[in-house]
C-alpha cells in the first residue's frame, strides 16, 4: 500500500532539531523555533505520519511539540532516579515561586538570594545535591540545573546582559510528567477494617 502524504517544506530541519531531544515551543525566545512550531502545527497530520514510517513518534503538548521514542529497556532504578531528579526540580523551582511555569522569567541569582532568607528554599537546593556532587556549592548546583534545563530545553537564555531566563511551554511536559504519577493512601483502606 502506498502512501500518498504532502511532506512539507522544512521537514528535514524540522527532524534535524527533534530527533536531538529537543522540544520545539511556540514561546521559545528564538524566531526559528517558533517558525519550526507554526510550520509543525500547520501540518501536524502529514508530519505525524511520515516520522511514524521512519520509526519516530511526533507527539503535541501544550504548546510544544517533541519526538517520542521506543528507548531500550532501562531498569526500573534508573527510571525511578530519573523521575525523583524532575520531581525534585519541580519542586524546587515552585518553592522559589509558585507560579513557576511556562512563559516565566527568572534569574539564577535572585533564587541564590532568596535561598539565603528562605529557609525551606535553601534546604531544597542544598538537597539537589544527591543529583549532583555533594561538594558543590548552592551556586554551582543551580548552575548545573540550569545547564540540564537549557540542554533539555525546558528553559532558555533570554537576556545575556542580565541572565534572564524564560520557562518554555515544555515546562508542561515536566509537570504533566509529575501529575500522571499515581500515589493511594493505604491508610484510608486500614481505617475501615474492623478491629
Amino acid at each position: 500500500m502506498e502512501l500518498n502524504i504532502r511532506i512539507p517544506d522544512h521537514t528535514s530541519a524540522i527532524f534535524d532539531y527533534l530527533q536531538k531531544g529537543q522540544f520545539v515551543c511556540s514561546n521559545s525566545c528564538s524566531e526559528s523555533v517558533r517558525d519550526m512550531y507554526d510550520m509543525i502545527d500547520d501540518d501536524y497530520d502529514a508530519l505525524s505520519l511520515f516520522f511514524s514510517q521512519i520509526g519516530y513518534t511526533l507527539e503535541r503538548g501544550n504548546e510544544y511539540f517533541y519526538f517520542s521514542r521506543t528507548e531500550p529497556r532501562a531498569t526500573l532504578e534508573q527510571k525511578i532516579l530519573r523521575a525523583y531528579y524532575w520531581i525534585d526540580v519541580l519542586d524546587l523551582f515552585k518553592t522559589y515561586d509558585e507560579t513557576f511555569g511556562a512563559g516565566f522569567r527568572f534569574q539564577p541569582e535572585q533564587i541564590l538570594v532568596e535561598a539565603n532568607i528562605n529557609a525551606t528554599l535553601q534546604n531544597k537546593l542544598d538537597g539537589m545535591r544527591k543529583h549532583f556532587s555533594d561538594r558543590d556549592v548552592r551556586k554551582e548546583v543551580l548552575d548545573n540545573i540550569i545547564r540540564l534545563l537549557v540542554k533539555e530545553s525546558f528553559i532558555e537564555l533570554e537576556n545575556e546582559k542580565n541572565n534572564t531566563y524564560k520557562v518554555l511551554s515544555s515546562w508542561h511536559y515536566l509537570e504533566r510528567l509529575i501529575e500522571s504519577i499515581q500515589i493511594y493512601d493505604d491508610t484510608e483502606e486500614d481505617n475501615e477494617k474492623p478491629e
